[in-house]
């Protein structure tokens, strides 16, 4: 069979949970991983016949994308910032959203800078800032012991240095100061759970994901309460966020005596990502 009919092939058979483009890109990133070839090769290849062992694989692959299951879980990786990262089942798939709080975060840096990226999930956000200022000192830690073995092994594949802590930000302390401290962590409430697609809820770390509806901010705030004691003067504090809690942020941020709020929109004009600063 040719490589154009398998990816007609999964086309219909992801019709139920992607649109036709999505799908075609989901064959792409799959024939890349069996493969080995970029985008432009497989355009190039996409009329010739598979082999006996690729069509066997995107088959395979094929069974196992039509459960639900994400295609980065599929192929293990996923891509951020320009680079791939291994992904399992113990961290979240890397968002495009996040790429753009990592350049704010590499706008911001001075030489020489401490950084503490807290709940570092797959690593992404340490390991991109690190390999793009090999100066600064990245510190990244997660309550998942399984969340780190992702991490170290994609510091390892980067060759980024990076010092990593198995820490509940809900329970530490820390004598260190940084000047930057970043965090991504979990913000979608149960009420939101409910309209979430299951290709997230049946294969993405729940322990990642969700809080109460009762106490959303709960992390944001004894992270925030973290900063203000372990920021150096004049510190930031950057945080991905929930779209529908930028008030309660900017609130609970001030009430704290952070100064310098500044409330940013994503690439869809969502609110999305914070930064402030540790007053004198």
């Amino acid at each position: 069979m040719k490589f154009k009919e398998i990816e007609r092939l999964y086309q219909d058979s992801l019709a139920g949970q992607y649109d036709l483009n999505e799908a075609a890109g989901i064959f792409s990133l799959v024939l890349e991983s069996i493969s080995g070839w970029s985008l432009n090769q497989i355009n190039i290849h996409i009329m010739q016949e598979a082999s006996a062992v690729q069509y066997d694989s995107l088959l395979a692959a094929l069974s196992e994308l039509k459960t639900g299951k994400p295609v980065q879980h599929v192929v293990h990786t996923a891509w951020f910032y320009g680079k791939q990262f291994e992904v399992t089942a113990d961290v979240l798939i890397p968002r495009p959203e996040t790429e753009e709080l990592v350049e704010w975060i590499l706008q911001s840096l001075n030489p020489d800078a401490d950084v503490l990226d807290i709940g570092t999930g797959s690593g992404c956000i340490a390991i991109t800032i690190k390999s793009k200022r090999a100066d600064v000192k990245v510190r990244a830690m997660d309550v998942s012991e399984g969340a780190l073995v992702i991490a170290k092994k994609n510091a390892a594949l980067h060759h980024t240095e990076i010092e990593f802590l198995q820490e509940d930000v809900l329970n530490y302390s820390t004598e260190q100061k940084f000047d930057i401290i970043v965090s991504n962590p979990p913000y979608i409430t149960q009420r939101e759970k409910e309209e979430m697609h299951d290709h997230v809820l049946l294969h993405e770390p729940h322990l990642a994901l969700f809080v109460t509806d009762e106490n959303p901010l709960i992390f944001y705030k004894a992270i925030a309460d973290l900063a203000m004691n372990v920021l150096k003067p004049d510190g930031y504090l950057f945080f991905e966020i929930n779209e529908y809690l930028g008030k309660e942020m900017i609130a609970m941020l001030k009430g704290l005596n952070f100064t310098d709020i500044l409330l940013k929109k994503d690439m869809q004009g969502k609110d999305r990502m914070i930064r402030c600063k540790k007053g004198a």
